[in-house]
């Protein structure tokens, strides 16, 4: 970025302007967003369990597991 369009995305964004026009979203990325695919093998009886759950909260059996693990990790910190 030059340096005077650095001074008009300070002054845009210190007026609270719409500042994406600004931004190449071609080479954005969400930092720590990387996903690794991963097994687990469960009984019936839990998969049965979270689709229950999963059901009741109108989300995926996937979103559910996220969920449940990043809310356990978050009260460990």
């Amino acid at each position: 970025m030059k340096k005077n369009k650095a001074k008009g995305f300070d002054a845009a964004f210190d007026r609270g302007d719409d500042v994406t026009s600004y931004l190449d979203r071609s080479k954005s990325r969400r930092v720590n967003a990387e996903l690794k695919r991963v097994n687990i093998d469960f009984p019936v009886w839990v998969i049965s369990s979270l689709d229950k759950e999963a059901r009741r909260l109108g989300i995926s059996r996937q979103s559910l597991v996220k969920m449940w693990i990043a809310e356990k990790f978050k009260q460990d910190t």
